[in-house]
């Protein structure tokens, strides 16, 4: 079964407010996937927020790190992107994803879970965020 996700959570604020994402999906996905938030601005290529793999570690891309946070709930099947601080730069729209590539490590099948968009392959429709001055 293909994982399906949907994002919500988006709006316009002002520059240094806060804004939470929320990414809904299907099944047991988010207990047994890698999870990323993605953005794409216009004109430019998508670039990685923050990824969560399926025991709690997380990476976060420099530009984000301190000031967006990741986190999940498996029982409620969501992944949550807080994001304080926000600057007009952070404008774009932003995709909720889960990753498609594993790997086989201690005798187990354990998702890859990075800052590559490449390692996910189930993508929602996004979210638009916009920070204004």
């Amino acid at each position: 079964e293909v994982p399906l996700v949907e994002e919500s959570g988006g709006g316009s604020v002002q520059a240094g407010g806060s804004l939470r994402l929320s990414c809904a999906a299907s099944q047991d996905t988010v207990s047994t996937h890698c999870m990323g938030w993605f953005r794409q601005a216009p004109g430019k290529e998508r670039e990685a927020v923050a990824t969560m793999n399926t025991d709690g570690s997380t990476n976060y891309a420099s530009a984000m790190k301190g000031r967006f946070t990741i986190s999940k709930d498996n029982a409620k099947k969501i992944l949550n992107l807080q994001m304080d601080s926000l600057k007009p730069e952070d404008t774009a729209k932003y995709y909720c994803a889960a990753g498609l590539r594993w790997q086989y490590i201690g005798g187990r099948v354990v998702p890859i879970c990075s800052l590559a968009t490449d390692d996910f392959g189930a993508w929602g429709q996004g979210t638009q965020v916009t920070v204004f001055s």
